[in-house]
């Protein structure tokens, strides 16, 4: 099959693109810079920028759109509208039939924070076409590279004592990034999930103050002490991580606003179609901080 895949060098991207090509598909990666890109072995590289409103597309049978605007600041919204509007726009008229997107998870009847309720837009825009939408919805994708991840993780290493947020009592199902990438490459092999919305995560549920902890726990051998408050908005709990984190503030304050929001799978009708083999939580962890024991270091067991 040919597939485009947007968003190719990020962090999800770039771990989908070489599973697409492992399992035999036609992939070209669609890229601001195609001279910064390494692409594997095989990948067709086209340049575009999906916030050209002359966006011209490649023809494929399917297109995974995986990009977002949040290190654009205040007006990231606006961007990301117009980048879906461009997308939809240049697949109808490449004659693509299929999109698969991954989004946010998180209950709009609870008011959603502005980084998710764009994520969902951005969902509702891509359908409004003519090729047929795949959407996943995802909480935190742990993994070297992740934004999110590297918030956690700094805070782990760093601060034997937080004053946080309440909201690090609220729960969320992070899954691991090659679990992720399973899932996006599994909807596209399997065309009775062309047109459906899918929730997907780990195995685990934790609240924000397990996930640290159990961070911390891995990376410096210690629990942090949390001690949660009501008195931090999203803008201070966004500089207070921009100082102990090399996160942007301009990424850390939508990022953070969605951490009130709860973001747990409650639809798991994707089991039907799609079922990897979860990684849990502290593996992930892990796994992304390079600390997973090796077949070699394992002992065996008389």
């Amino acid at each position: 099959m040919r597939v485009l895949v947007t968003g190719a060098s990020g962090f999800v991207g770039s771990h989908l693109v070489p599973e697409l090509v492992d399992r035999g598909h036609d992939v070209v990666a669609l890229t601001r810079d195609p001279a910064s890109y390494a692409a594997p072995g095989g990948v067709e590289v086209v340049e575009g920028d999906v916030l050209d409103p002359e966006l011209s597309l490649p023809a494929a049978d399917a297109a995974y759109y995986l990009v977002h605007s949040m290190e654009a600041g205040a007006d990231f919204e606006a961007r990301d509208r117009r980048a879906a509007r461009n997308f939809r726009e240049a697949v109808d008229e490449a004659g693509i039939e299929r999109i698969i997107y991954l989004g946010g998870l998180g209950n709009e009847d609870e008011g959603l924070s502005e980084h998710l309720q764009s994520r969902r837009e951005v969902e509702r825009l891509l359908g409004d076409g003519e090729a047929e939408l795949t959407a996943l919805r995802a909480a935190i994708v742990i993994g070297e590279g992740s934004a999110s991840f590297q918030i956690i993780r700094q805070l782990a290493a760093r601060l034997p004592v937080m004053v946080t947020p309440s909201w690090v009592r609220t729960e969320c199902q992070p899954i691991y990034v090659d679990d992720v990438v399973a899932y996006l490459a599994g909807v596209l092999e399997t065309p009775e999930t062309a047109g459906g919305t899918y929730d997907v995560g780990g195995p685990d549920v934790l609240t924000y103050q397990e996930i640290l902890t159990t961070t911390a726990r891995i990376l410096v051998g210690r629990r942090p002490l949390i001690v949660p408050v009501p008195v931090l908005s999203p803008g201070l709990s966004a500089r207070w991580l921009g100082l102990v984190t090399d996160v942007p503030v301009s990424v850390a304050k939508p990022l953070v606003d969605g951490l009130s929001n709860r973001v747990v799978v409650t639809d798991d009708s994707i089991d039907q179609y799609v079922q990897p083999d979860l990684t849990p939580f502290e593996e992930s962890v892990r796994l992304a901080l390079g600390t997973a024991p090796t077949a070699e270091s394992t002992p065996i067991e008389a």
